[in-house]
């Protein structure tokens, strides 16, 4: 067990805990599971967890979802501010206030980009999920069953079922530990991972249909906007998983998905098989990640932003 935690914990009186927004996840997975274990082993210490509501729903099984503040209802200031799976302040969102005002911060994160922008940070760049360093963090004797269901919902989603190469031995160790704790595993993957709604099927196909292949077919990109949004009556959330499916295309190597946020600004998400490092394109424009998955935002027409994003990994395939 890492004693980083709890050695920050030691004379605090009162906890936030928050994560990045458009929580995924790894992130409700990461910031459930510490919340809990905080308000079971530290009753003494005050308590509460940030995010936004956007989630998919299949996270709800979790019980401490219930207990989600999406919004700052008072001038609370906290001894200590815990940030979850969230690379620089700006992605903390509405919770971003209680961040600055609290009298200590600490940052558990995964992401290459993550700068170590809080007073204690601990960032490990290469660890497979959030979830998994928080997991490092606990006393294992004291992580319940819906804990470990918490942990293990981040690592899932995290590692793509413990198939992305950022699954390491440890993690697969970590898991077996916490399937002791009584996991439905099998259920938890196929509840949150794979079933999709009807409308989620519905954008997936349009995305796949209606995507291009660049750059002789290394590169395949696909644009939802928004009116196709509202057309389906599909939220952000709908989108999750389009563009590793995307990824798995024969001779792709890298893979570009676009919504549409507001009128011509766009949320991009890379993923990249290996050879292109998604996070420096990322970093270019203002956004962050990992090596094979990264993401940011950008204004203008879909094609300006394609065009954009094909020049760097254009240049980085042609070294």
């Amino acid at each position: 067990m890492n004693k980083f935690l709890l050695d920050t914990l030691e004379g605090m009186h009162s906890v936030a805990i928050g994560g990045h927004i458009r929580p995924d996840g790894d992130c409700v997975g990461s910031t459930t599971a510490l919340y809990q274990y905080l308000k079971t082993n530290y009753p003494e210490i005050k308590t509460d967890l940030y995010l936004e509501q956007g989630f998919s729903e299949t996270f709800r099984f979790i019980e401490a979802t219930k207990a989600i503040k999406s919004q700052i209802t008072d001038d609370m200031v906290y001894d200590l501010f815990i940030c979850l799976d969230c690379s620089d302040m700006g992605r903390l969102g509405f919770s971003a206030p209680l961040f600055e005002s609290a009298k200590h911060t600490l940052c558990i994160d995964h992401h290459l980009s993550n700068a170590a922008f809080a007073e204690h940070n601990y960032i490990i760049a290469d660890a497979s999920s959030t979830a998994e360093l928080v997991y490092n963090m606990l006393e294992y004797d004291k992580i319940t069953l819906e804990i470990a269901e918490s942990l293990y919902l981040g690592m899932v989603h995290d590692t793509g079922v413990f198939q992305y190469s950022c699954t390491a031995p440890s993690t697969l160790e970590a898991a077996a530990q916490l399937l002791r704790k009584g996991i439905d595993a099998s259920e938890l993957i196929d509840k949150t991972y794979y079933e999709k709604t009807y409308v989620q099927n519905q954008i997936l196909g349009r995305a796949l249909l209606e995507s291009i292949l660049l750059l002789d077919g290394k590169c395949i990109a696909s644009v939802v906007r928004k009116k196709e949004l509202d057309f389906y009556g599909a939220a952000t959330k709908d989108l999750e998983g389009i563009v590793s499916q995307l990824r798995s295309t024969t001779g792709v190597e890298v893979a570009i998905f676009l919504y549409e946020l507001e009128y011509q600004e766009f949320k991009v998400s890379l993923r990249s098989k290996g050879n292109v490092d998604v996070s420096k394109i990322a970093e270019f424009f203002q956004g962050g990640g990992h090596k094979r998955a990264a993401g940011f935002s950008m204004k203008g027409t879909s094609y300006d932003v394609i065009n954009n994003i094909t020049l760097h990994i254009e240049n980085q395939l042609s070294k």
